[in-house]
């Protein structure tokens, strides 16, 4: 199977069963992994550039992974791919949403839903944790500390994410 139909398949997958956003994490991470395209640290890495440019992040972390495992082309598959889901999915809606937009079924689904996809959320962080504050096994102080920044700044401060981000950059690097 070529390298190219397996990342198309791969997103196409992690598109149709993630619910967007941080979800995706977790699936993009065991496709990288599974498929040998990447370790755990590059995929962190994707996610990283992926949270700091502008665009989704399920379709940026496509595009990056896709540029690395296949360059150009492997972008464009693993973005078409990653978008199939979503494309099928409204149509699909477009049509049935009016029949079902009032149904105790649909809420009940969702109330459902919502709980797990924080739950994969939480699970994404755990799992980032351990790559982005341990340093070959040893507790990052510095990292922790711009991240604890970080939160306050965007929680308490309301600073934009952009701010943020320049600011941690540059932190990390004067660390």
């Amino acid at each position: 199977m070529s390298v190219l139909f397996q990342l198309f398949w791969s997103f196409c997958q992690i598109g149709f069963t993630s619910f967007g956003g941080m979800s995706m994490v977790p699936l993009i991470n065991d496709e990288m992994v599974s498929h040998g395209w990447m370790n755990v640290s590059e995929v962190s890495d994707i996610v990283a550039i992926a949270e700091m440019t502008p665009g989704p992040l399920g379709l940026n972390c496509a595009t990056f992974a896709g540029m690395r495992v296949a360059g150009i082309l492997g972008a464009i598959i693993s973005v078409l791919g990653v978008l199939t889901p979503t494309f099928t999915l409204c149509a699909v809606a477009a049509v049935f949403f009016e029949k079902f937009k009032n149904s105790r079924a649909l809420k009940n689904i969702m109330t459902g839903v919502r709980p797990a996809a924080l739950g994969i959320i939480a699970a994404v962080m755990i799992d980032l944790s351990r790559t982005n504050y341990l340093v070959n096994g040893v507790f990052s102080w510095r990292a922790a500390v711009i991240a604890l920044l970080a939160f306050y700044l965007l929680a308490r401060r309301k600073w934009n994410v952009p701010k943020v981000i320049v600011l941690s950059a540059l932190l990390g690097l004067l660390t």
